[in-house]
């Protein structure tokens, strides 16, 4: 049926229901009107997948086919993004079989999935001309790079005449709203967001599956040609060899995820209780009621996740409300989105504004034999192989081989480990991804850098047996427990008896891990008392005078996925870098209080917080306050730290206690000779001569501790 084209005047009429949920509620002044040849208003609408790959619990999608005519349900590939981006065999595969599920589900309701090649803004134009489109839904992206992306797409819809629904499915909460309940600023502690959520509303009930009912009339124009020309396509379309690639371990699609959803709701007593199974070597293996991909793709919906443990755990629990412990893989996701969501540097260290900025080396060679699993430690190469076979490790697995690249004994950036786990792992997030390796390599989040994980004792107590490594490693399969985790201890006729002499069929250890992991808790150390020295508080009083890098003291830090979460997790760090806490504004000055009351005269610190680049410099102000002292022209952002014997109160508002201040610098310096390396954090090495007093002694006892190192490291290794 022909139909043609008018412009029309169009207020928005959408009821306060419609607009609930909606990121961008208002529509053009100006939409595109088709009419059939009876006078009726033709709605053509077209969905656009990104993440929220699922019919379930899927707003954007219910409300737009709501009294459209034909909806069409897109998702954009871009060719280009394919072949260069850092995004590996393994997650494309899952990606490619997610849409393959999808398009399978929409058969179903005798529609189908329009995979389309191009860049969006290449793409819409053109589809809003050719498809006659008056309506576009898609789900909102909370990521900097998505808010951007989507403003540019808005703009062309705008242009055309064509309305424009945005829905929140991706979270549990309006991340902005979150934000503005905390003063305009992201919260920084995992504390501080679960006060600030307590006080949001319930969690919004998911929406109805896309079921036929719900497609009522509306239907999907398809053409004979359809998989020739919108087919979702193969790995080797996409030009990737897949000569050698093992079997999916974790299948790709909502109708995977549901099962598992399913499976994973039967542990009752798990729910009920919250109890983790404990750890043994089964443990480190791919669970069939794994979700963290599931729900990093959004073949899984978040909503629907919370509210079946919330209905499972009250039928166990007598109708009695759940704890918010219970969501906690969950809620550690909602925590990193709404800490990421305003800021575009949060994958960086430089130019992130909560990122201490650490000297870290560059070793190419050294990278790649942790990525490649050749460092010469079992533990960690079984960990790094099983990664890079099945695209996921469990979250202490992820703990261990983090701070071994980072602070614990390689001393390389945590980006570049970031940059590794976001081209292999399925769950990897840009927002938790980041946010978990600058938590464990304590540049961010969590700083109690004096716990550091073995790289053989850790991995001996989860699996005594040594069954993992085996598995992963089959060279090493005939040491015994004995020295599984430390092959190049094993005497030689052991060694021969296990068919694998070390330096030839296996390598050596690649670093001594007790002195490189004490030589990392002197720098991190020095780090900290340098950043601490610049407010006055004594931060290392209880950092443990001879740490011994053993990891006997660690603890269980933030995983790097949406899976198993321990209650441990949400005990606060002892320091907290936090820009943009909660504070007030006095002039143009932010000035945080601390929550504890403290004398009223008490020294007033001012540090030097992220300036243009995002770089952190300090500085300290010794003088007598009665009340912020007010810099006008300089913004100060607000600070907290943490001193042991001291519990912040989040919940406080300003006191007349000491007051920590924060302020923009503009300009930088070259690092000037003779300065400690503690100066890479700074800026500005003028700013700081007058206070930072060269720490000669300590620096003397690192290069000896190098020299050592190096000595080692040219000598045959003997013991770890």
């Amino acid at each position: 049926m022909s139909s043609y084209l008018t412009n029309t005047k169009c207020f928005n009429k959408f009821t306060q229901e419609q607009r609930k949920g909606s990121r961008y509620p208002s529509i053009p002044s100006v939409l595109k009107s088709i009419k059939d040849l009876s006078g009726v208003m033709v709605v053509n609408t077209v969905h656009w997948f990104r993440k929220g790959l699922r019919l379930h619990e899927n707003p954007s999608l219910r409300d737009s086919i709501e009294g459209a005519h034909t909806v069409r349900c897109v998702y954009i590939l871009d060719p280009w993004f394919a072949g260069s981006s850092n995004v590996g065999i393994s997650r494309w595969r899952f990606l490619l079989q997610c849409l393959e599920d999808l398009d399978a589900s929409l058969r179903k309701l005798n529609s189908r999935l329009f995979v389309i090649r191009g860049q969006p803004t290449d793409v819409f134009p053109r589809l809003f001309k050719e498809w006659n489109i008056t309506r576009l839904s898609y789900e909102y992206d909370s990521e900097p790079f998505g808010k951007e992306r989507d403003a540019a797409i808005r703009k062309l819809a705008n242009e055309a005449g064509v309305e424009v629904i945005v829905r929140i499915s991706h979270t549990l909460y309006d991340l902005d709203k979150i934000i503005e309940l905390n003063g305009g600023q992201s919260p920084l502690t995992y504390k501080r967001f679960q006060t600030l959520i307590s006080r949001m509303e319930a969690v919004e009930t998911p929406a109805e599956t896309i079921t036929a009912e719900v497609m009522g009339s509306c239907t999907t124009p398809i053409s004979d040609d359809h998989d020739e020309k919108f087919g979702v396509p193969s790995l080797e379309e996409l030009g990737f060899d897949t000569e050698g690639l093992s079997s999916a371990v974790w299948p790709g699609g909502e109708t995977e995820a549901l099962t598992r959803l399913e499976r994973h709701l039967e542990r009752k007593a798990w729910v009920a209780n919250f109890e983790r199974p404990r750890m043994n070597a089964n443990s480190l293996l791919a669970s069939p009621t794994g979700l963290s991909p599931y729900l990093r793709f959004g073949c899984l919906s978040c909503r629907l996740f919370y509210f079946k443990l919330t209905d499972l755990y009250r039928k166990v629990k007598k109708n009695s409300s759940p704890p918010l412990s219970l969501y906690g893989q969950l809620l550690w996701r909602e925590f990193f989105y709404t800490a990421a969501t305003n800021n575009p540097r949060f994958d960086k260290m430089e130019g992130n504004p909560i990122c201490v900025q650490i000297p870290w080396d560059k070793n190419p060679e050294a990278l790649a034999k942790w990525a490649e699993g050749r460092t010469g430690f079992p533990w960690i190469d079984a960990i790094m192989t099983q990664l890079r076979q099945e695209g996921w490790i469990h979250h202490l697995a992820r703990h261990a081989v983090a701070c071994f690249l980072t602070r614990g004994d390689m001393w390389i950036s945590w980006e570049e480990g970031m940059k590794v786990f976001e081209e292999l792992l399925l769950d990897a997030d840009w927002s938790v991804n980041a946010g978990s390796w600058m938590w464990l390599s304590c540049s961010s989040f969590f700083q109690q850098f004096f716990h550091c994980y073995c790289p053989m004792g850790f991995g001996r107590r989860t699996d005594p047996n040594g069954d993992y490594i085996r598995r992963y490693l089959p060279v090493l399969r005939g040491f015994p427990a004995k020295y599984i985790y430390d092959p190049w201890n094993a005497p030689e006729s052991v060694q021969k008896a296990s068919k694998c002499i070390i330096g030839v069929h296996y390598p050596k250890p690649m670093v001594h891990h007790a002195e490189a992991s004490r030589l990392n808790i002197e720098r991190m150390k020095q780090i900290y008392q340098q950043l601490s020295c610049y407010r006055g508080l004594g931060l290392l009083a209880t950092v443990p005078s001879n740490p011994n890098g053993n990891g006997e003291n660690s603890i269980n830090l933030m995983g790097f996925q949406t899976g198993d979460m321990s209650k441990e997790v949400t005990a606060s760090s002892g320091y907290q870098m936090l820009p943009t806490s909660q504070g007030e504004w006095q002039g143009r000055t932010m000035v945080y209080s601390q929550g504890d009351n403290q004398p009223r005269s008490s020294t007033q610190f001012q540090g030097f917080a992220a300036n243009s680049n995002g770089m952190m410099f300090y500085r300290q102000d010794m003088q007598q306050t009665h009340g912020p002292a007010v810099q006008q022209g300089q913004r100060l952002h607000s600070s907290t730290l943490q001193t042991s014997g001291k519990r912040h109160n989040e919940e406080s508002g300003p006191t007349t206690g000491s007051k920590l201040q924060r302020q923009t610098h503009q300009g930088r310096s070259e690092r000037k000779p003779g300065t400690s390396f503690i100066k890479t954090l700074f800026h500005d090495d003028g700013l700081i001569e007058h206070h930072f007093s060269n720490r000669q002694k300590e620096e003397d006892e690192l290069v000896t501790l190098k020299n050592r190192i190096e000595r080692r490291r040219a000598e045959p290794h003997t013991a770890s």
